[in-house]
């Protein structure tokens, strides 16, 4: 009998054991079955199909090549001029080149085909008309300007170029706050969200289920019930992993009105490529929040995904909230049919003033860049900072994939004499995209930008600070996507008190952060170094 209680726990160990085992092997199954029988798959699979065919009808040419060998040969030079000619940036047509050189056939009727693409010519010019509507709620005041430039004649000059190719104005009038972390962001949004009495927009590239998003859905739910105007809208990716494709339907229920911008649809387009990257939240037009946080509980770290989760916003407060009203309700409107009655969400618009004026000193700049218009604000109020500072430009960026005027601009600002530091992530969301930044690293290091890495975790803060009077905080990262291909916005910030707050953040983030040497690079595996290089190929597309 001694031997029958060791027995008897060998075997409930044993069946523990199986179970666990039986467990995982079904776990793995039902997430097989998922991923295979899921819009994603759907998504890809019809895709892959569409490409197929097309190669397939390239390939049944080719059994006349003795006859079109010429032709190939004449549309390939046709497209590589056509290319070169664009006013495009030299990275991507590179990464247009390459692939039509290497498959002249299908590679040159593959770059007509996405030329072509009515889709995304449907989509702007919708979004040109919209534009044109809102240019009455666009009016600046010309003594900010005046005042500006005796302030400041090179910011006003970029403040003349964001109003003419974008209709961007300068406000006075704004108090603005930052913050340091997304759990700031997300309390003081919540406060906020309780004192709306008229409307409330949200848009935002990711909303995830979870606590963050809970307790802002549980007040919007409140809101609507008592009567505000309640329109949320984020981008299309979500349905992929973050919340269900019918879930526009679970928030109309809710009383909640919900756009989805650009679903993604089992066809080849290049409108598939442009998503709606930009963070915004209006309230009764007098409030406003943008910068890198959204939705999602890794971004007030109650969900631990790449350490500690690094960002900032701002909240906006007066007249430059009218910019970010404006900016979601083009989008808002991209896919409706009546026109909206704009006024009546413009308080700042002079037939329809209300709200009490906010007095604070500085000026702001509210802006947004378009992959459609072939005008890259994004990048160009970039250049601006690090050619025109005289001390210092700081940066937090997550990604580092950069053209060439890029790392001519930070390379020169660092060789007159300006101390230009960029600080990126240690542990990266995204392990190609960091290893392709890594491959900068030489080169900027050489010409005396430092760079830093924050070491316990990943930064996804993306902003500019420059000389103690200068900031930009906003969606905009350093990378192809973010410049060139996605929808962004972000609020220019001159002389405000804010100011000193990104520069004290950016100090005492720094404090956390290891610096990158030469060694450092050199000392760096060489088959990531390798690979590193050869993604550069297709660094455009990252």
């Amino acid at each position: 009998m001694a031997g029958a209680p060791k027995r008897t726990l060998k075997w409930v160990t044993e069946n523990r054991k199986k179970a666990r085992e039986n467990q995982k092997y079904w776990k793995r199954v039902r997430g097989l079955l998922r991923f295979l029988f899921s819009r994603t798959t759907f998504l890809v699979a019809f895709l892959l199909v569409q490409l197929a065919v097309l190669f397939a009808g390239f390939k049944w040419l080719g059994d006349y090549l003795f006859y079109v060998y010429g032709g190939y040969g004449i549309l390939t030079v046709i497209v590589v001029v056509n290319i070169i000619n664009r006013p495009m940036n030299s990275n991507m047509k590179l990464s247009w080149i390459v692939p039509i050189l290497a498959t002249p056939v299908f590679g040159a009727l593959f770059y007509l085909y996405v030329r072509a693409d009515l889709l995304t010519k449907e989509l702007k010019n919708r979004l040109t008309n919209l534009h044109r509507e809102s240019l009455p709620y666009r009016k600046e005041d010309k003594e900010s300007r005046e005042k500006l430039a005796l302030a400041d004649v090179q910011t006003a000059r970029l403040a003349e170029y964001l109003k003419k190719h974008g209709d961007f104005s300068v406000y006075e009038n704004t108090q603005v706050e930052y913050f340091s972390l997304g759990e700031h962001k997300w309390g003081r949004l919540l406060e906020e969200l309780k004192k709306a009495e008229k409307f409330i927009f949200l848009e935002y590239f990711i909303v995830g289920k979870g606590k963050m998003w809970d307790a802002v859905l549980e007040i919007l739910k409140e809101k609507a019930a008592n009567g505000v105007e309640v329109r949320v809208m984020y981008d299309g990716t979500n349905a992929i992993a973050n919340v269900p494709f019918s879930y526009p339907s679970e928030l109309e229920e809710l009383g909640i009105k919900c756009r989805v911008f650009s679903e993604l649809r089992p066809f080849l387009s290049t409108v598939q490529n442009n998503r709606d990257h930009r963070k915004i939240v209006v309230i009764d037009g007098h409030t406003g929040f943008t910068g890198g946080i959204n939705l999602a509980d890794e971004y007030i770290n109650q969900r631990m995904r790449f350490g500690h989760w690094k960002d900032t916003a701002i909240m906006l407060k007066g007249e430059a909230v009218q910019s970010l009203t404006l900016m979601f309700l083009e989008m808002w409107n991209v896919e409706e049919s009546k026109m909206e009655r704009w006024g009546k969400y413009c308080p700042y618009y002079p037939e329809n003033k209300m709200g009490a004026s906010v007095e604070e000193s500085g000026y702001v700049i509210p802006y947004c860049d378009s992959p459609l218009d072939h005008e890259q604000v994004g990048e160009l109020v970039y250049l601006d900072i690090l050619n025109t500072a005289k001390n210092y430009v700081h940066i937090m960026t997550p990604y580092l994939i950069l053209d060439d005027e890029t790392i001519m601009a930070l390379s020169f600002a660092a060789k007159r004499g300006v101390e230009t530091i960029i600080m990126m992530p240690h542990v990266p969301d995204k392990e190609f995209a960091y290893l392709l930044a890594r491959t900068y690293y030489p080169e900027l290091l050489s010409a005396g930008v430092q760079i830093f890495e924050y070491t316990p975790g990943f930064i996804h803060a993306k902003s500019f600070v420059s000389d103690d009077i200068k900031a930009v905080v906003g969606t905009i990262n350093l990378d192809y996507r973010s410049l060139y291909l996605h929808f962004e916005c972000a609020a220019y910030l001159y002389g405000c008190p804010a100011v000193a707050d990104v520069e004290a953040d950016f100090q005492e983030t720094l404090k956390k952060c290891q610096r990158i040497t030469l060694e450092d690079c050199k000392r760096y595996p060489t088959r990531k170094r390798i690979l590193g290089k050869l993604l550069r190929l297709v660094a455009p597309l990252m």
